[in-house]
């Protein structure tokens, strides 16, 4: 009888002890890869490439190029890229980076590592912002990862990256916030801000989300090329929550109207005022920004909290933001400090080409080929730099416009920024100007 006693409580002191040390093996960090590692997928696209072989040895992207290209053999190929996504919904709805998916014939995603793949369709994507939805094709009832936020972020709190790094499948990653906006130059006309931690991105990861310890999505992970080791970067939840409805409904990011003309301040400004900003240089008559009571000369400091020191941040930061979005604006009137709300509005029909001709000073029309300017108006900005009827336009800040489509396009998203360069074609000869 004894020794069945003393069995029984040797068995239950290791029950006891077995369950303790797997309670604490359980850390937070644990629960909240729990809860949202169902949610994760990787995703594996198919490209259909066609190559030409230039013969124009020396000359790069040249005026023998645009007119000859097509003349040249092409070879076609497959190509295959592997990236990560999150769902964000029961019908089956995937955020990921716009660059896992671009370009692609085919998309498919696995919801586990034994799992087969399913395919999935593109709904939307916006290359500015990096971020595109795609959605199962088949119906079911899916595990998600609600949106959570990300303006309420701490530096040095716990983060946790979920991707498929190097095609490996699931993996896990672990960091702290390092910064909260870690603005960072994109190209020469683009910068954006990110969520900056110490958690490792791998290719492969791009796409997959960024999570606090309760397991909330807070950001998605983008792999950047960067000459530092150990940092990693996100896109804020916040700005993925703003475009959602237009990438799902639209198939593309809406920006929205405002209705000004801004410059940089004087480095005396900044010297007097101990800040930097954004002068408002016009204001269209009837637009949200005259509505909302701005006026010209105003200095622009702040948009929804974030500061805008120059131009080229106002502009990052405007591009998140689509048609109903109220902007709490804070500027400087005089020595006045001053808040205004803004509800951006959608762009005016057509207002792309006007606005070509009222800030720029020419017409276009297309043709089959591409399109040309008709007519410039003398005095203009265009026809200082010497554009001139019959000219073709084939880029504007380095991307291709074949069509007025494309070119209202590009513009939409540059609109009250300057300068711009245009690629133009004059007879056998293409140059660059600077339109200021």
């Amino acid at each position: 009888m004894m020794i069945r006693r003393m069995l029984f409580i040797i068995t239950l002191i290791a029950f006891v002890s077995t369950s303790c040390f797997a309670a604490q093996r359980r850390t937070p960090v644990v629960d909240a890869v729990s809860k949202a590692r169902e949610a994760v997928v990787n995703i594996r696209t198919e490209k259909l490439v066609q190559r030409r072989n230039s013969r124009f040895f020396g000359f790069g992207d040249s005026i023998f190029e645009q007119y000859f290209r097509d003349l040249l053999p092409a070879q076609s190929y497959k190509t295959q890229s592997l990236g990560s996504g999150v769902i964000i919904d029961a019908e089956g709805h995937i955020l990921t980076n716009a660059h896992v998916v671009d370009k692609a014939s085919k998309i498919f995603i696995a919801l586990s590592d034994d799992q087969p793949e399913l395919e999935a369709q593109l709904i939307g994507k916006d290359n500015r912002i990096d971020l595109a939805i795609l959605k199962i094709v088949e119906a079911g009832d899916y595990p998600f990862l609600p949106l959570g936020r990300s303006d309420d972020l701490l530096l040095g709190e716990t983060i946790i990256a979920i991707g498929n790094p190097l095609g490996l499948g699931h993996s896990i990653t672990t960091g702290i916030i390092s910064s909260l906006q870690r603005r960072i130059q994109i190209d020469q006309q683009h910068s954006a801000v990110f969520i900056q931690s110490d958690a490792l991105i791998n290719p492969g990861n791009s796409g997959g989300p960024l999570i606090n310890i309760n397991g909330e999505l807070i950001g998605i992970n983008t792999a950047m090329a960067t000459q530092a080791q150990g940092i990693g970067f996100a896109i804020p939840i916040n700005t993925a929550k703003r475009v959602l409805s237009d990438l799902i409904n639209h198939g593309r990011v809406r920006p929205g109207f405002m209705g000004l003309l801004v410059g940089a301040v004087s480095p005396t400004y900044v010297k007097s005022h101990g800040t930097g900003g954004v002068l408002i240089e016009e204001i269209q008559a009837g637009s949200p920004a005259q509505k909302a009571g701005l006026l010209e000369a105003d200095v622009i400091l702040k948009i929804d909290g974030v500061a805008v020191a120059f131009p080229e941040q106002y502009f990052s930061l405007r591009q998140t933001y689509t048609p109903g979005d109220r902007l709490k604006i804070s500027l400087l009137r005089g020595a006045k400090r001053l808040t205004k709300i803004v509800e951006l509005e959608s762009l005016p029909l057509g207002y792309e080409l006007s606005y070509t001709r009222r800030v720029f000073g020419f017409d276009l029309y297309q043709r089959r080929d591409g399109v040309y300017i008709n007519k410039v108006i003398a005095g203009s900005v265009a026809d200082k730099v010497g554009l001139q009827r019959g000219d073709q336009i084939i880029k504007v800040d380095n991307v291709r416009v074949a069509n007025l489509t494309e070119y209202k396009q590009v513009i939409e998203y540059r609109l009250g920024r300057r300068p711009l360069t245009f690629t133009v074609v004059r007879g056998n000869v293409g140059y660059r100007v600077e339109l200021p």
